[in-house]
């Protein structure tokens, strides 16, 4: 972002000094709607996490990474046993 500035600053620097004094007071501007922003995230993260709470209390939970899917109908091949660790 520096090294456009520089080039704006050689092109037109009337452009650029304008630039820099106008980039911290839209930064200001919008300022509250980042903060906004971060309390709907908060708030919709606490729905969600309302709504998998009955399915955390009742067992479901996620595969971990070293995890193998269970195995086919049929029965793992031979030798292979199937790891079923939830997280």
């Amino acid at each position: 972002a520096f090294l456009l500035w520089l080039i704006l600053l050689l092109v037109c620097w009337p452009l650029a000094i304008l630039a820099l004094i106008l980039y911290p007071l839209l930064w200001l501007l919008l300022l509250p709607f980042r903060l906004l922003g971060f309390a709907v995230e908060g708030a919709f993260g606490i729905v969600r996490g309302l709504f998998l709470l009955p399915g955390r209390i009742l067992g479901g939970g996620r595969w971990c990474e070293g995890a193998r899917p269970l195995p086919p109908p049929g029965g793992a091949p031979r030798g292979v046993e199937p790891d079923h660790t939830l997280c």
